[in-house]
C-alpha cells in the first residue's frame, strides 16, 4: 500500500526539511563569524556565552508559547508566521552596533526560531502514520546538519568577500523564498488536493489514532499536559540532551581554532565533515526503528532499542582530545559520530511525542519538551560552559574545558535514556 499510495507527504517532507535547513544555517552564522566578532567588539568568552544565553533564554520562552499557538492556529499559519519573524531578525543582525544589540537580534531569533520543531513535528504527525514517522523525522531533522554544513562552506567566504554584515544579510534572506513555496503548496492532508484517496487512507492508517483530523483552534490546557508521565519523559530526554548538540554548534569553530589554530575559511571543511555525518545519522535513526516495526516489533520497543543504541555511540567522544592529540582530523571524525548519534536520538525522541499523543496535542507537548531542552542549554552555557572556559582560556588551559565537556556528551545520553524508560517503560498512549 505504502508504494501505491501516492508521494505527495514527501513534498510535505522535503518543505519541513528546507525549513529546518534554513533554521540552522541563520543560527549557526554567529559562530562563525565569532573571531571577526570579537575582534571588532572586544568580546571575551564571557560576552559570547552572553549572546548566546540571550538567544537560548528567548527559543526556551518561544518553544512553550509557539507550540500551543501553532496548535491554535494550525500548522501553515503558525509555521509562516515564524519563519517570517526569524527570517527578519537574522537580517536585523546586519544592523547590530554593539555587544547589547547582538543580545538583542539574538533574543529575537531565538523567540521566533522556535516556532520551527513544534511546526515540523505537528506536520509530520499530519502527514504520516507512526511507522514512517521517526524516518520522515529524521529526514527533516537532517536539515539541522545540512544547515550546520552549508554554513561554513558559505558565510566565511560571504563575509571575507564583503563583510560580515553581508553574511547575515544574504543568508537571513532565503527563509523569504521558502515562504513562497510554503504558502503554495502545504494544506492539511484532508483538505489537499493533490492528494489521492489512497494516499490519504494510507496517512491515516494508524488504527489508534481518532483524531486522524488535526484542526486548529483545539485548546489543552498547560497543567493537564504537565500531568503525564509522557510528558515529563519527553521534557527531561531534552533537557539532557538537547544542550550537546547546542554545545556542538556554538563552540566547535571555537575549540577547532583553540586546539588547532584554524580561523574562518580553515574551519570551513572538519566543521562540514562533522555535520554530512550528522546527516546521515539523521537519516538512519528514522530508519532503523521502521524497519524493526515492520517486522512486527512494536512501537515503543523498536524506539527505545534504537534510542539505546543511539546513546551507546555517543560514548567514544570521550576519546576526542585524545584521539586528537595524534590527528586533528580523528577528533573531528569521533565528534562527528557523537554528532551523528544525536541526530538520530532526535529523529526518534521528536516521535515519541506523536507516538504518545494525539495530533491537536502534538504542538503543546513538542513545545513544552523543546522549552526543557533549551533551558538546560542556558543552564549548561551559564554554569558550565561561560565560567568553566573564561577559567581555563585565563590560565592557558582552554583543552581541559573541552575534556570535561566531551565527558559531558558521553554521559547525557544513556542518562536520558534510562529516566525515559522508568517513566514510560512501555510509552503507553494518552487519551485526552
Amino acid at each position: 500500500m505504502n508504494e501505491k499510495s501516492g508521494n505527495y507527504r514527501w513534498v510535505i517532507c522535503a518543505l519541513i526539511f528546507f525549513a529546518t535547513t534554513i533554521n540552522y544555517l541563520d543560527r549557526a552564522v554567529i559562530s562563525l563569524l565569532k573571531s571577526d566578532l570579537t575582534k571588532d567588539f572586544h568580546w571575551n568568552d564571557g560576552d559570547y556565552a552572553n549572546i548566546e544565553i540571550a538567544f537560548k533564554v528567548a527559543y526556551s520562552i518561544g518553544l512553550l508559547f509557539a507550540g500551543r499557538l501553532i496548535d491554535r492556529l494550525g500548522t501553515k499559519m503558525g509555521y509562516f508566521f515564524s519563519t517570517l519573524l526569524w527570517s527578519f531578525s537574522a537580517v536585523f543582525h546586519a544592523l547590530a552596533n554593539s555587544t547589547f544589540g547582538f543580545g538583542v537580534v539574538r533574543f529575537a531569533l531565538g523567540l521566533s526560531e522556535a516556532g520551527n520543531f513544534p511546526a515540523a513535528i505537528k506536520t509530520v504527525a499530519e502527514w504520516f502514520p507512526k511507522k514512517d514517522r521517526a524516518l520522515a523525522t529524521g529526514i527533516f531533522n537532517t536539515g539541522a546538519g545540512v544547515g550546520a554544513i552549508v554554513a561554513p562552506l558559505t558565510v566565511p567566504f560571504i563575509a571575507v568577500a564583503w563583510g560580515w554584515r553581508w553574511a547575515f544579510i544574504i543568508t537571513g534572506s532565503i527563509g523569504f523564498i521558502w515562504l513562497i513555496f510554503w504558502l503554495w503548496l502545504y494544506e492539511i492532508p484532508a483538505r489537499q488536493k493533490r492528494v489521492s484517496k489512497i494516499e490519504l487512507d494510507y496517512i491515516h492508517s494508524d488504527a489508534d489514532e481518532k483524531d486522524k483530523i488535526a484542526e486548529p483552534g483545539e485548546r489543552i490546557s498547560w497543567a493537564k499536559l504537565l500531568s503525564y508521565k509522557q510528558t515529563w519523559a519527553f521534557s527531561i530526554g531534552k533537557f539532557l540532551t538537547d544542550p550537546i548538540w547546542w554545545f556542538y554548534l556554538f563552540w566547535l569553530p571555537d575549540f577547532l581554532e583553540s586546539q588547532y589554530g584554524l580561523k574562518m575559511t580553515g574551519v570551513a571543511m572538519p566543521v562540514a565533515l562533522v555535520y554530512l555525518m550528522a546527516t546521515v545519522g539523521s537519516i538512519y535513526g528514522g530508519y532503523l526503528p521502521k524497519s524493526l516495526i515492520e517486522k512486527s516489533w512494536p512501537v515503543f520497543k523498536a524506539r527505545k532499542t534504537s534510542m539505546l543504541i543511539y546513546a551507546f555511540a555517543v560514548v567514544p567522544i570521550v576519546f576526542a582530545q585524545i584521539l586528537g592529540g595524534i590527528n586533528m582530523w580523528l577528533a573531528v571524525i569521533i565528534i562527528g559520530l557523537a554528532a551523528s548519534a544525536h541526530q538520530a536520538w532526535s529523529a526518534n525522541i521528536f516521535t515519541t511525542v506523536s507516538d504518545m499523543f494525539p495530533k491537536r496535542a502534538v504542538g503543546s507537548v513538542t513545545g513544552i519538551g523543546g522549552m526543557f531542552g533549551s533551558v538546560g542549554s542556558v543552564f549548561l552555557s551559564l554554569f558550565v560552559q561561560k565560567n568553566m572556559f573564561v577559567h581555563y582560556r585565563a590560565i592557558h588551559h582552554i583543552e581541559i574545558a573541552y575534556y570535561i565537556m566531551f565527558f559531558v556528551c558521553g554521559a547525557s545520553y544513556l542518562l536520558a535514556w534510562c529516566i525515559m524508560h522508568f517513566l514510560v517503560p512501555k510509552m503507553k498512549g494518552v487519551d485526552l
